[in-house]
Order: C-alpha cells, then sequence, then structure tokens
C-alpha cells in the first residue's frame, strides 16, 4: 500500500522504468530467437510484478478522491484509517500533530497496518481525522440487528 505522496511518486517513476525494462527485455528475447509462448514465460514475473505496482497507483489514486473500500468485521480498520488520511490530504507529520504523538509514531502505525490497534486508539485517530465510522450489524442469516 502507498502511504504518501513520496511513496506515490517513486512508484510512478518505478512503472515507467519497468515499463521500459519489459520492452527492452522484451526485444532482446525476441533478438535471441524466442517464441511468443517462452517470452510470454519468460517476462510473466516481471509483468506480474508490473501490474501489482500499477493497482498499487489506482488504488492510492482513489483514495485520493475519496473512494474507500468496505469494512467487514472490522477487518480492514487499519487501512481504513491511513486511506482516511490520504483522502484528508494530511501528511504523517499533520496527523502526528493532531494526535501529539511523534511522526515516526504514525509511519511505524501505517507500516504496520495499525495491526492490533485498539477500538480506544481507532477513536482517536477517527476524531483526529475528521471522520465518523457507522456500521450495523446483520446476523448469518442475513437479518440485521442493530441500525
Amino acid at each position: 500500500m502507498i502511504h504518501n505522496e513520496k511513496e506515490y511518486a517513486q512508484a510512478v517513476e518505478r512503472i515507467a522504468q519497468e515499463k521500459r525494462r519489459l520492452a527492452d527485455q522484451k526485444a532482446e528475447l525476441k533478438a535471441m530467437g524466442l517464441g511468443p509462448a517462452e517470452i510470454k514465460r519468460a517476462l510473466d514475473p516481471m509483468v506480474s510484478f508490473h501490474q501489482q505496482l500499477e493497482e498499487e497507483v489506482r488504488s492510492y489514486e482513489r483514495l485520493k478522491r475519496g473512494e474507500f473500500d468496505e469494512v467487514s468485521n472490522l477487518r480492514g480498520v487499519g487501512p481504513l484509517l491511513v486511506s482516511l488520511r490520504i483522502a484528508r490530504g494530511l501528511t504523517q507529520r499533520q496527523l502526528a500533530e493532531k494526535l501529539g504523538v511523534h511522526e515516526s509514531q504514525v509511519s511505524r502505525d501505517e507500516r504496520n497496518e495499525y495491526h492490533s490497534i485498539t477500538v480506544e486508539r481507532a477513536a482517536r485517530i477517527l476524531e483526529a481525522l475528521g471522520a465518523e465510522v457507522r456500521s450495523h450489524v446483520e446476523l448469518s442469516d442475513g437479518k440485521l440487528v442493530v441500525a
């Protein structure tokens, strides 16, 4: 997951580099006399990495537009907190200041996607971000319990 503008810029640059590298590698393999199936097999790992990086960039761009994934059973709360910070246009330093902690703490927490975060701490971060999470509870048979 891309966490900030610097990582985003690096990923965009890396995509451009990988695209050139992929084209060069393909031309080199073709010059060696390999057939299309052999070239595809040789390039598949590079193509896969390239596609993954492109998806991370698209995901970051969606977050900047305020588009979030749904959270289910509190799984994904950590990435949601990171996403909200990005959508709010705050740096890790700015969030740290709002929380009264050091920037390195926010960086470390985000790198670990707030693994094992407490509900109270998540609530403090949501408050600092000016965000509110609303939920509803469904039983496995689909009945709504709390709205």
